[in-house]
């Protein structure tokens, strides 16, 4: 069965009966994970083997599992810094964060194929100003430079782990104050600002490349009334002819206030298919899941199919007990903790 753009919430450990049928549906193609779906590693492991094993081919599995505050997946995980904590000592210590970087990568990667999962939406390629909450320190740092370093060296850590990058949120949601999953940000920059800052990180992992981009529920008036994500304009005009990105897109949770302006669930499904988004998130409305699936019925887009399935997980061990009793995981592992106590203590000091 060919997958389909939706990308949907499960409510706890296992699945229900209702959940089984919604992911047989042929608008289905993957599930997002939370901390509500983790008790533990063999569980976790379980619940995917069952996800991948309902359809030929498989369901994608995402999670967002950055490090710092947003790590759904925690007991039996190794604790992943910050992005900022790398970018604070990157002036003292580039090369060294440039590893560390592409190490907290490989970690973050080979812990989540080893339980089931393809990707992860990470890294964040949003500038720091310290002006957006809801951003803080998930981004690098205020520099487009140091944070193309840092999320280069964390996307190729990924992928020589067995998984493909999603950089988020495209253009850059780290000047706008508002949380757009609580309101509807406004930025008022015209496309030459952004073009001169939050769009470089963007722009650099294209080629470098990176498999996915994320855009953001967030209207640039100067450019377009519509929110990035719902936007042909943003999608199509800048991001694939412009910047010739041929990568999977994929929307930010369309339960999120911000996604609001293109109207119920199942309009903002069809108006961010419409714009050119490959894969949309419904996280966490289940009336909102059963809707979209009852009455969205997108056609089949062989494109958005081949582009989709470049997010398969790659190498991978069976179990997460087998790729901690690896010599490259226990190397890479204490290199993480050993970084993580000298940034605090200098952070600190």
């Amino acid at each position: 069965m060919p997958s389909g753009p939706l990308m949907i919430g499960l409510s706890g450990l296992e699945l229900t009966a209702v959940e089984r049928e919604w992911l047989l549906h042929p608008a289905v193609g993957g599930v997002v994970l939370f901390t509500r779906n983790y008790a533990h590693p063999e569980q976790l492991r379980q619940l995917t083997d069952r996800i991948h094993a309902l359809r030929t081919p498989p369901l994608l599995i995402a999670v967002d599992h950055e490090g710092g505050r947003v790590q759904r997946f925690r007991a039996g995980f190794t604790a992943l810094p910050a992005a900022r904590r790398l970018g604070l000592a990157y002036a003292q210590q580039p090369n060294e964060m440039r590893r560390l970087a592409h190490t907290v990568g490989w970690v973050l990667a080979a812990e989540l194929r080893a339980v089931g999962v393809d990707f992860s939406f990470a890294p964040v390629l949003d500038l720091d100003y310290g002006q957006s909450t809801v951003i803080g320190d998930r981004a690098f740092h205020r520099d487009p430079t140091v944070v193309v370093a840092l999320a280069s060296a964390c996307v190729e850590g990924m992928q020589a782990a067995g998984m493909s990058a999603v950089g988020k949120h495209f253009p850059g949601h780290g000047l706008v104050t508002a949380d757009s999953h609580l309101e509807l940000p406004i930025d008022e920059r015209n496309y030459d600002a952004l073009l001169q800052d939050d769009l470089c990180p963007f722009i650099q992992l294209i080629h470098h490349p990176i498999a996915a981009l994320m855009p953001a529920h967030i209207i640039y008036p100067q450019i377009d009334s519509a929110p990035v994500g719902f936007s042909r304009h943003w999608i199509q005009a800048i991001l694939r002819n412009t910047f010739h990105f041929d990568g999977v897109i994929i929307s930010d949770d369309l339960d999120m206030v911000g996604a609001a302006w293109a109207g119920g669930p199942v309009e903002r499904a069809t108006q961010a298919v419409n714009a050119g988004c490959d894969i949309v998130l419904i996280c966490n409305n289940f009336e909102a899941i059963a809707t979209v699936l009852d009455q969205f019925n997108p056609p089949f887009d062989p494109t958005a199919h081949h582009r989709r399935s470049r997010l398969y997980g790659r190498l991978g061990h069976a179990h997460l007990r087998q790729l901690h009793a690896t010599d490259d995981w226990q190397r890479h592992h204490a290199q993480v903790l050993t970084a993580c106590e000298q940034l605090a203590h200098t952070q600190h000091a």
